[in-house]
């Protein structure tokens, strides 16, 4: 059944509660790799509760991430699932997240765009407490086949990687059972833990989790270029431009601006081959 942009866009937002607390937020850091050496004290921050900061793009599992798919099931949508990739991520910081907290989510189609051969479906969720608004996040949704149906085309400008050598360079590998521990915070995608799965998906073995490589990045350019502070973060993006597996290493490559991170990461192993693109930290 093609999409119906205009009646997706439309329809009433969905919303639900949504609670976490210092387990979730030390979960999550564990599956990206946080703890190695288990006894640094700027990792501690990442898993030791009484010294507990909480990553910002935990925005994309709180809650089990489960507002933001969501939005795959409202009116207008009605596609195979087979045929989904995530593009892209963006979440935008109104404050730090707390380590404890409980909220309310709003999630709605924010615009859906004619690729030709595909289309991509904008995510958007908004969440507050009783405090005010906490984070925006808009996830772009790749769908195989569903395209031509006469919508706009949407933006496609590409980020051009900086004409000089990057500021920082750091490896972050892999462990061969990240993917496992990763989908304990929500993502239980049998193409990420099933190896017959990931073959009927076109893979060798299961991948890596998207949004895994997405924490992992964050956290590089926290811990080399924030002075481990995730509180200056203000927002976070990207577009998703490969696939990487458990057991390999991500290089991640940061270019320095006022304000802002541009990072390139690309999978070691598989000469440079590309994880994410287009990819920013902004900051104050």
């Amino acid at each position: 059944m093609p999409i119906d942009a205009a009646k997706a866009v439309a329809a009433d937002p969905r919303t639900a509660e949504i609670t976490w607390g210092h387990k979730d937020i030390q979960l999550y850091h564990l599956g990206l790799g946080a703890g190695i050496p288990a006894t640094d004290p700027d990792e501690l921050r990442y898993t030791l509760e009484s010294k507990l900061h909480v990553l910002p793009s935990f925005a994309t599992v709180a809650g089990a991430g489960m507002a933001m798919m969501g939005g795959l099931a409202a009116p207008g949508i009605d596609v195979n699932l087979a045929h989904v990739l995530h593009g892209g991520q963006t979440v935008e910081l109104h404050r730090p997240i707390p380590v404890e907290g409980s909220a309310r989510t709003t999630a709605r189609v924010a615009a859906v765009y004619d690729k030709t051969k595909a289309a991509v479906v904008v995510l958007r969720t908004e969440v507050a407490d009783a405090d005010g608004p906490l984070w925006t996040s808009d996830a772009s949704i790749f769908i195989r086949g569903e395209g031509g149906f006469g919508g706009e085309r949407g933006p496609s400008d590409r980020l051009q990687v900086p004409d000089r050598a990057p500021d920082r360079t750091v490896d972050r590998p892999i462990r061969e059972d990240q993917a496992l521990l990763y989908r304990l915070s929500g993502d239980w995608n049998p193409l990420h833990a099933d190896p017959e799965f990931a073959k009927l998906g076109g893979f060798d073995k299961p991948i890596l989790h998207g949004l895994c490589s997405y924490g992992m990045t964050l956290k590089a350019v926290v811990d080399t270029v924030l002075d481990g502070d995730v509180s200056r973060i203000t927002r976070y993006s990207t577009r998703f431009a490969g696939v990487v597996y458990p057991g390999e290493t991500l290089r991640v490559r940061m270019w320095q601006e006022p304000g802002r991170v541009q990072v390139t990461v690309v999978a070691v192993e598989r000469d440079e081959a590309p994880v994410l693109a287009d990819t920013v930290v902004e900051h104050s």
